[in-house]
């Protein structure tokens, strides 16, 4: 039997986490037809009530020409509405659309939202260790210089430019990823 290193070990849990982020994210989009991002954006949307999407973008993390493009692939499918400012007539506001509720209630939580409520149910030292650990990692990575929003998502990479197709009816089970369980 060939015993895994320390080394060998790490490297595996990494790759680990990052086979779960894609699984979910794959579910997200083939289950739903959303990536997180777009999923995010649509909550914060929701969470907002009206909002410019400079705030969009602020909230979620994220830069406002990806949020730009996010808005817009969702105003195309009707779960979005934007509505001239009352204060600004040049500038737009973000309301979800009923549709866009809809889709909402049918959507899974967010990775990163279950993940946070697995975190918050331990002892502080641990999550300071925790947060610790993997910030040596992303030095040791050479990561630590690059940009990250706190979405677990395959990444921000060109935004989220690709056409996803429509969601699945709400009559489908919705997706969902148990982080107990191994990838």
């Amino acid at each position: 039997m060939h015993l895994l290193t320390h080394e060998d070990q790490i490297v595996a849990a990494i790759r680990q986490i990052i086979r779960a982020v894609d699984l979910h994210s794959r579910k997200l989009v083939n289950g739903h037809g959303f990536t997180g991002p777009q999923l995010a954006v649509l909550q914060e949307a929701q969470r907002l009530g009206s909002a410019s999407p400079k705030a969009i973008a602020r909230a979620v993390h994220l830069s406002q020409a990806t949020v730009s493009g996010i808005l817009q692939r969702l105003e195309r499918r009707e779960l979005i509405l934007r509505k001239p400012s009352a204060n600004d007539k040049r500038s737009v506001m973000i309301e979800i659309s009923p549709q866009g509720e809809q889709v909402l209630q049918a959507s899974p939580s967010l990775l990163q939202d279950r993940f946070r409520d697995a975190l918050s149910s331990l002892e502080e030292w641990e999550r300071l260790q925790i947060l610790s650990t993997l910030q040596r990692v992303a030095g040791l990575m050479d990561a630590e210089h690059l940009e990250a929003s706190p979405h677990l998502t395959p990444g921000e990479i060109p935004g989220d430019e690709e056409e996803l197709p429509s969601p699945v009816p709400p009559t489908a089970p919705p997706s969902s990823i148990n982080l107990n369980e191994p990838c």
